[in-house]
Order: C-alpha cells, then sequence, then structure tokens
C-alpha cells in the first residue's frame, strides 16, 4: 500500500512540473497534425483550430484554481488612514 501511494504521489508530482514547465501538449484529437481527414479531405482541427497544441487539462486546472483564488481575496488595504476634510 505504501509503494501504490508513493508511486501515485511521484506520478502526480511529475505531472504538476511537467504542466509547470510545458503547459502545451499535442492535440489528441488530430495528433499534433493539426488536420483531420474526413471523407478523404484534409480539414482544419476544430479543437486545437490548426495550431497542434492544447493546454494540457493539470494546467487548466492550475489557471482555474488561480481565478478563483484572485476572485475570492481581498486586495491589499492601504495603511494610510484619511481624515475627514476638516481636520
Amino acid at each position: 500500500m505504501l509503494i501504490a501511494s508513493t508511486a501515485l504521489l511521484l506520478y502526480a508530482a511529475g505531472y504538476a512540473v511537467l504542466c509547470a514547465v510545458s503547459p502545451f501538449g499535442p492535440c489528441r484529437k488530430c495528433a499534433g497534425t493539426g488536420l483531420r481527414e474526413l471523407r478523404k479531405r484534409a480539414k482544419v482541427c476544430r479543437r486545437c483550430h490548426g495550431q497542434r497544441r492544447r493546454l494540457r487539462l493539470g494546467r487548466r486546472v492550475l489557471n482555474s484554481g488561480r481565478r478563483t483564488h484572485a476572485a475570492g481575496t481581498r486586495p491589499n488595504p492601504t495603511t494610510e488612514k484619511k481624515g475627514t476634510p476638516w481636520h
């Protein structure tokens, strides 16, 4: 059980490093060619729009978490207190 847990943890850590270093991976639909062959015609892949690369799932999750955290935190408060104009 310990070996399986360690292997899973190492795999997850390796994937996190991969997503940080290389956030884009080859498109799975067109196998990184940018084209799809339909009825003997080559068309631009609809999934990657011919760019051959797509954002990895782990990077998409990381970006979503960052956006959620940024939306839920308060901006830095100012330490300077402004008095009323008549003082």
